[in-house]
């Protein structure tokens, strides 16, 4: 066996005899590498056949959903059918214009037919406004019957209670808001009574004249809210009979 200068940096007789093995294990891991690395990472290809990982993608034409939105994280806002649920401030106080002109509609016509809207209502803004409006009237007279105005409307609401609760049937049984509303409605002709007296200083005979059709006008105007709204047929007559008396209290206090 002879020794060669040119074997000794010859890499040859090594390659022949490793490269089998060694380039294979080489390879095969390799490909490992590159599918583990395809399968956690998706590649994006380019026009130009580069490749690199969809989440850096800049390429707007390929992928425009890569880039972060702001607004894709913030929480959806109440939108504005939640806030036109909400009743109005007014409404839920008890107060409705509409029902107040009606109402009052209805009893500065004491004939006609009641709206069916207000037959059960028990609205109490008109009644207290009309009873304000009522003793201030009375002080064009100077007198101060504040107390007088509430006290008879409380002691005629608990009568007129009573008493229709007797009268009516079993299934339209009336409450105590409702017959203040009533009452306090069926006030706005005393209140036209109480200025008519301090605009023109009318005779004692005219103003009796006065008194008594403007109490009618209250109470046959008050049976009618009554009767309608309680299926009372036929008893006009028996329920405008209190109101009469209820009416002619505040008569008294007008015109003397």
């Amino acid at each position: 066996m002879s020794w060669n200068s040119q074997d000794f940096f010859s890499s040859s007789p090594y390659n022949q005899q490793y490269t089998g093995s060694i380039s294979y294990d080489f390879q095969q891991q390799q490909q490992q590498q590159q599918q583990n690395y395809s399968l956690s990472q998706p590649y994006t290809q380019y026009s130009n056949d580069n490749f690199i990982p969809s989440p850096y993608n800049f390429n707007s034409q390929v992928n425009n959903n890569q880039f972060y939105y702001p607004n894709h994280y913030i929480p959806p806002t109440a939108t504005s059918n939640q806030n036109d649920d909400e009743p109005p401030l007014l409404e839920e106080l008890g107060i409705n214009f509409d029902h107040i002109f009606k109402k009052t509609k209805s009893v500065l016509n004491p004939f006609a037919i009641p709206d069916l809207s207000i037959r059960d209502d028990i609205d109490l803004a008109g009644p207290l406004i009309f009873c304000l409006i009522f003793a201030f009237s009375l002080l064009l007279f100077g007198k101060i019957h504040f107390g007088y105005v509430y006290g008879i409307v409380t002691l005629g609401t608990f009568g007129m209670y009573g008493l229709l609760n007797l009268m009516a049937s079993s299934d339209k049984s009336c409450s105590g808001l409702f017959v203040i509303s009533v009452l306090g409605y069926c006030l706005l002709p005393m209140v036209i009574l109480s200025f008519l007296s301090f605009l023109f200083k009318f005779n004692s005979f005219i103003n009796i004249i006065l008194t008594i059709i403007f109490i009618l006008w209250c109470s046959i105007s008050a049976s009618k809210l009554f009767t309608i709204s309680l299926a009372m047929i036929g008893q006009q007559l028996l329920v405008a009979y209190p109101c009469v008396l209820f009416y002619g209290v505040f008569a008294l206090l007008t015109m003397f």
